[in-house]
């Protein structure tokens, strides 16, 4: 799977800037990872909110605004999925907002960027010391997501995978166990899926679980618990049964380990720059130069 740096390398490659609107473009780290991107000829930014912030907030920066557009609105997640669903920008990002008002907008059944699938934020983690590079899904947006819906997750981290360079990919379905227990109903969902991988269900992939963080994770803990499998120590992507365990998981690591990370929206009309508005300016330019990545794979 291509790392950040392979990732940058591609998007330098990029003939035509993309056109990408920032929901709430008076955020530093927004303003600055915009700015780098479009130097790298990556991007054409939009920027939505209130101008008058966000040229004050550019001016303090010293960031030059020139090659932006901004859209002055008291409505920036509106205005940004409108010009998403306009074909005014071939991207979303998710900028100095709350979550649930951009969501709001994306998920408008009329005017959203709804697609009928699971949408889903999948998080590409690289831990350099140990040479991994592996997606983590669902780690933003389905609560408790049902079989059928976590197929489809199953699904969006085999594109995912593909869009990265991984042809057939290897899959671990999360749990707190490696065994089947009726007391723990996502080993028994984990179960039903690789059932429907061996029927063929999800095309050309391999699909193992359930599986805990360190079976999926790290080969010497399969020989240590016996416990053998294509995944085991070698998953590409982690599908965890429900908004908990990802999340707690996935901020556990970008926390406390050295690492790379960065996160998109799947399931989506177009893809959608999605991580927190607690991120550092370098996590900001990894989402899109997965984004990139993302959208040149259509």
């Amino acid at each position: 799977m291509k790392t950040f740096r392979e990732l940058y390398v591609q998007a330098d490659q990029t003939k035509e800037p993309i056109s990408v609107v920032a929901a709430g473009g008076a955020d530093q780290t927004v303003l600055e990872a915009l700015s780098q991107a479009a130097s790298r000829g990556w991007v054409k930014p939009i920027l939505t909110g209130d101008q008058r912030e966000i040229e004050t907030l550019a001016a303090s920066l010293a960031i030059d605004l020139n090659g932006f557009e901004i859209i002055d609105t008291p409505e920036p997640a509106i205005t940004a999925v409108q010009a998403v669903v306009e074909k005014r920008a071939r991207l979303l990002m998710k900028g100095q907002i709350p979550t649930p008002a951009l969501l709001k907008a994306v998920l408008n059944d009329e005017e959203g960027l709804t697609t009928g699938r699971v949408i889903c934020q999948m998080v590409l983690m690289e831990i350099p010391r140990d040479n991994r590079v592996f997606l983590m899904t669902d780690t933003g947006i389905c609560i408790q997501p049902k079989l059928s819906q976590k197929a489809d997750l199953v699904m969006h981290a085999i594109e995912t995978c593909d869009a990265l360079g991984v042809c057939e990919p290897r899959i671990a379905l999360m749990a707190a166990s490696e065994k089947i227990n009726e007391k723990m109903p996502e080993t028994i969902d984990a179960e039903k899926l690789v059932a429907q991988a061996a029927r063929g269900d999800f095309g050309a992939c391999r699909v193992q679980g359930p599986l805990s963080f360190d079976l999926a994770y790290a080969a010497d803990a399969g020989s240590k618990k016996n416990i053998e499998g294509d995944v085991v120590g070698s998953a590409d992507a982690m599908v965890f049964p429900d908004l908990l365990s990802a999340n707690l998981t996935v901020k556990g690591i970008m926390y406390t380990a050295d690492c790379h990370f960065g996160g998109v929206l799947c399931g989506t009309s177009a893809p959608v720059v999605f991580m927190s508005r607690a991120d550092r300016t370098p996590t900001r330019l990894n989402s899109l130069a997965f984004a990139i990545a993302m959208l040149n794979h259509e």
